[in-house]
């Protein structure tokens, strides 16, 4: 079973977001990355770059596919996770401490529109049958 920590929002493209005060810390979930396979590359927009909701952030090229990685809220990009960058295998090793990017700016009342832990694994699990 995919691990999905109850502290987290998810999207139905499968990142998750973890938010504290007016910051969200953006990245893949378990079932991305197993499903993506060994990541080998990433390429994120640069720091400063103004997202919307469902925006591309960058890129992972795994061994299997290249994905985008969308933004799950409206704001801006202020930290890029570049030992992640630099390593994206990581990502297969511990999806939920490596972040991929930092957002600030952030439209809060679009956090709303994201799953929770339970809602996710239902998404999940409909996904399956």
């Amino acid at each position: 079973m995919t691990n999905t920590p109850k502290e987290l929002l998810y999207t139905e493209n499968h990142e998750w977001v973890k938010v504290e005060g007016d910051i969200a810390w953006i990245g893949l979930t378990d079932y991305a990355q197993s499903s993506l396979g060994d990541m080998v590359f990433l390429d994120i927009k640069e720091i400063g770059t103004e997202v919307k909701t469902g925006e591309a952030l960058g890129t992972v090229e795994s061994v299997k596919a290249a994905e985008d990685i969308y933004a799950p809220v409206s704001g801006k990009i202020i930290d890029i996770h570049n030992e992640i960058k630099d390593d994206p295998a990581k990502i297969n090793q511990d999806p939920y401490s490596s972040w991929v990017v930092k957002l600030g700016n952030l439209k809060k009342e679009e956090l709303d529109s994201l799953l929770d832990a339970g809602r996710y694994k239902d998404y999940l699990s409909s996904m399956e049958e």
